[in-house]
């Protein structure tokens, strides 16, 4: 999404071993961290290999910071002090969603100055924040991306963002909206004080397309939903896990939302289509009966609803 004027609701979190902290679902007992499902107690946040923890930590985000290079700005456009901003960073704030293969989906009018700055020159940064909740944000991992972003009139892509953003088909339809891929480049992970990586794309190591679980990706959605897979795999809290949703599978895990809140729940292993992601989720679920816990922790982001404005961005 591209307004960058989103207000996001804040919710106490706890902090996990390492220092990584976020925030939770209300009445949840586990504390929010980058990686919703942690890997294998060898491999804990602090030891986790920085490509994987690069990717999680960027998958388990609903937003960015989104940097353009700012553009010369015509005369007919009345810029007055804006004259002498060309070829500075502008940051503003996107929604932000994922192809199957981890490039970065963005929703943009064209009449927001980020959508013009990266029109005239596509390269891009985007930060995603997983300091939330710390009292020491400085010791979390935040991850940057460079890449380039072009405009996508794929189907698939703007279906994965609606799904993962479903209020923005509030005006996903008008004229000036379109959904733009970032294609990776390089990304820098912080992963907290002395944790500093540098990642080509190649490091980086994001999955290859899965276009089997892309083609069925809906109709596995409705299956999941209908047998009440959200409840199952979200976290477990004092107010119960009604009303989570799975919005999204992708082969190194899936999104679920609850209102404001959105969680990530990961997988241990690569999946390339439908069948391997049911038995995998088959995996992780609680009982039917809702007993138990899932075999995967989660975490919960705030987010707020943001009705469109004329700029569609900050």
């Amino acid at each position: 999404m591209s307004f960058s004027n989103a207000l996001s609701a804040s919710s106490p979190a706890g902090a996990t071993a390492d220092g990584q902290g976020g925030a939770t679902p209300p009445g949840s007992d586990r504390p929010g961290t980058a990686q919703a499902n942690p890997a294998p107690a060898t491999q804990g946040p602090a030891t986790m290999a920085p490509a994987l923890r690069a990717r999680r930590l960027m998958r388990a985000c609903d937003r960015a910071a989104l940097a353009t290079v700012q553009r010369p700005t015509p005369a007919d456009e009345g810029a007055g002090a804006m004259a002498d901003a060309a070829g500075w960073p502008y940051p503003s704030l996107v929604l932000v969603a994922f192809d199957h293969d981890g490039s970065p989906l963005l929703l943009l009018s064209t009449l927001a100055d980020h959508t013009r700055n990266l029109l005239a020159d596509g390269r891009v940064g985007l930060l995603f924040d997983g300091t939330a909740g710390l009292a020491q944000p400085l010791t979390g991992a935040r991850l940057s991306v460079q890449g380039r972003a072009e405009r996508s009139d794929d189907p698939d892509h703007r279906a994965r963002y609606l799904r993962r953003h479903p209020d923005a088909a509030l005006y996903a339809g008008f004229g000036d909206f379109a959904i733009y891929r970032v294609a990776v480049e390089r990304a820098h992970l912080v992963a907290g004080f002395g944790r500093i990586h540098w990642l080509s794309a190649a490091e980086l190591d994001l999955p290859a397309p899965a276009p089997a679980l892309a083609a069925d990706e809906a109709a596995l959605l409705d299956r999941l939903n209908g047998e009440g897979y959200g409840p199952r795999l979200a976290p477990a809290s004092d107010d119960g896990t009604d009303g989570w949703s799975v919005t999204g599978i992708d082969p190194e895990g899936c999104d679920l939302r609850r209102g404001g809140y959105v969680a990530r729940v990961d997988f241990e292993q690569r999946i390339h289509d439908p069948e391997s992601a049911k038995l995998m989720l088959d995996t992780l679920v609680r009982p039917p009966d809702g007993s138990g816990q899932p075999g995967g922790s989660t975490s919960g982001t705030p987010t707020a609803g943001t009705p469109p404005d004329s700029g569609g961005g900050a």
